[in-house]
């Protein structure tokens, strides 16, 4: 999955070309991939992370819409195709050496979480425990905007564990 030669991505020069200048120059990782963190275009509201592999930037630059890449299925994955939750992307940012992207989106639909909640960082890690007990996380949302069931049928996400 390396880069793909696209005519979207300058190739990787010097550092002062990829750290200062003006052309777009991705690094991928040794998969081919580079994360992604996705925030509410309005609110500022982390609501995901994922990963893009050059195709799926590219995807997300012509069409101004969200794609990913899902290391799980290992398959490019427009965001919303199936449910309807669209992430419209308002702006693109990229790192300094341009190895991670940040995408400010309007998300059509209000939810981002394939679980059915409105943002991915839907529980929080409490601080200061030294019990040595599993921690336990506490839910910051707690109402679901969309039943995945109804949206995805009875596999949403097949992952492995």
């Amino acid at each position: 999955m390396a880069s793909s030669g696209s005519s979207l991505f300058a190739a990787r020069e010097t550092i002062e070309q990829v750290e200062e200048g003006d052309e777009l120059a991705p690094k991928f990782d040794e998969n081919g991939l580079l994360p992604v963190v996705t925030t509410d275009a309005t609110s500022g509201e982390v609501l995901m992370h994922g990963y893009m592999n050059a195709e799926a930037l590219e995807k997300t630059i012509q069409t101004g819409e969200a794609h990913y890449w899902s290391r799980s299925r290992q398959t490019l994955w427009h965001k919303g195709a199936t449910s309807g939750l669209v992430q419209k992307i308002v702006e693109i940012r990229i790192d300094d050496d341009q190895d991670a992207v940040w995408l400010r989106a309007d998300v059509q639909g209000g939810a981002s979480c394939h679980v059915g909640y409105r943002s991915c960082f839907f529980r929080s890690v409490p601080v200061g425990d030294a019990s040595g007990a599993p921690t336990k996380l506490n839910f910051e949302e707690t109402e679901k905007v969309f039943d995945p069931v109804e949206v995805y049928g009875d596999a949403p996400n097949p992952t492995k564990l």
